[in-house]
């Protein structure tokens, strides 16, 4: 159940001007690999760009504030963005934050294709992801 940050998700209604922004004064680079397929048919249909350092990404995503009532979930991770942890066993994560009393939000894989995402809130209210990568992608 080890957690690895993954990508810290900034929200913007000027998805191309952030990536602009982000590559030539932050030095960022266009992420190639490790991409997520968004499922633009299942709750979220934005644009978003990808960059990196080399380790962890920063997704760069439009504003929806309809995506939780298009996904009937509670936590909507593109009101106002948030950070984001892989692990490899997201069923044991779920029952440590069950055990907890922390509530979430399964988003399943309706907004990132082969990814089983969950996302929940922090003491001060900001967004959390845990994801799990599904076999075979």
């Amino acid at each position: 159940m080890a957690l690895r940050l993954h990508h810290i998700n900034l929200v913007t209604q000027k998805v191309g001007e952030m990536d602009d922004f982000y590559r030539r004064v932050m030095g960022q680079r266009r992420e190639d690999t490790g991409v997520p397929v968004l499922e633009k048919q299942k709750g979220y249909a934005g644009d978003v760009a990808f960059v990196t350092d080399g380790v962890v990404q920063t997704h760069l995503a439009q504003r929806d504030l309809g995506a939780g009532f298009a996904t009937g979930q509670i936590v909507n991770p593109v009101e106002r963005g948030h950070i984001a942890f892989r692990t490899d066993d997201l069923q044991a994560f779920m029952r440590h934050l069950d055990e907890k009393g922390v509530r979430y939000s399964d988003w399943g894989d309706r907004a990132v294709a082969g990814w089983h995402q969950i996302f929940f809130y922090d003491p001060d209210g900001n967004v959390i992801e845990v994801h799990q990568v599904e076999e075979g992608e």
